[in-house]
């Protein structure tokens, strides 16, 4: 029999860190899972942190041609699941012991649901707490679909979370056309949001994922181009769900991702800077 979920981990040069989310995984309260990673050419050490795992009868381990971008290795090792419910964790992050039970517990509780998200907590390099808790956009427990796809454009961010903090139904994630890359930042929140749209949305509000975030620079070229694919998301979305959003909704969606990106690099220069001058106690 098919495990009731899957979780796939989409592994890119992710050495340095992959370990600690496949432990992170393998120690889920919840048992009823397999654990798919897809390595897309991976040319770092990646494959050699995976090894001591693969004993583990949940893991398998598959192998992406390079090229084709995320989208060509989140397809791949999505496709290749076979629980109902799937949750895709990249290869730097983490999940809380008890995400898993309690994401499908809240999918038993409301079967109408197609999404369930919880916060999560941002971390440095080093696993440090640099935010303890974000996201949902001040949503909790059942809410419609469509209000949940509002609120993220809204917000102007993703409010569902990066895939660590998401789990869905595998089927309404193929109804979709699996994941959407027509604008490569928003490959994620577009995803999350295109689903929500087929039914509703569970928010828990509670850091069950940590993201870890790079200390790389995040450079004013990238900022403006992820506020400029955010609002061409938004137009396209308006577009094809006139009903959904006003002219006013993508206004105030476009100004608050413009301000959302340049504050994103203003806490990468500081974690940057944190993470090459640590305090001495």
């Amino acid at each position: 029999m098919s495990p009731r979920v899957s979780v796939v981990v989409p592994a890119y040069n992710n050495g340095h860190f992959i370990a600690e989310t496949v432990q992170s995984i393998l120690d889920q309260s919840y048992r009823d899972f397999e654990l798919i990673i897809a390595d897309h050419s991976s040319t770092d050490h990646t494959l050699a942190a995976i090894e001591p795992f693969q004993h583990d009868g949940r893991l398998r381990l598959l192998h992406t041609e390079a090229g084709g971008g995320a989208k060509r290795n989140w397809d791949r090792v999505s496709q290749s699941a076979s629980g109902e419910l799937l949750k895709l964790v990249c290869g730097d992050d983490l999940i809380h012991p008890d995400a898993l039970a309690e994401q499908v517990e809240a999918f038993d509780a409301h079967p109408s649901a197609v999404l369930v998200a919880t916060q999560r907590r941002l971390a440095d390099a080093r696993g440090g707490t640099v935010i303890s808790a974000r996201g949902l956009g001040g949503l909790s427990g059942l809410v419609p679909g469509d209000l949940a796809a509002r609120r993220a454009v809204t917000a102007g961010a993703n409010i569902f979370g990066e895939p660590a903090c998401v789990m869905l139904k595998r089927k309404e994630l193929e109804a979709v056309g699996w994941w959407q890359d027509t604008h490569p930042y928003l490959i994620d929140q577009a995803t999350f949001i295109a689903v929500a749209l087929r039914g509703d949305f569970v928010a828990i509000p509670k850091p069950l994922a940590t993201f870890r975030i790079s200390s790389n620079q995040w450079s004013v070229r990238l900022a403006t181009e992820q506020a400029k694919q955010a609002a061409g998301f938004h137009a396209k979305l308006r577009a094809t769900h006139p009903d959904l959003l006003s002219r006013r909704d993508v206004w105030v969606g476009d100004a608050k991702a413009l301000a959302t990106s340049f504050m994103r690099r203003a806490v990468y220069v500081l974690l940057n800077h944190r993470m090459k001058h640590p305090r001495q106690d």
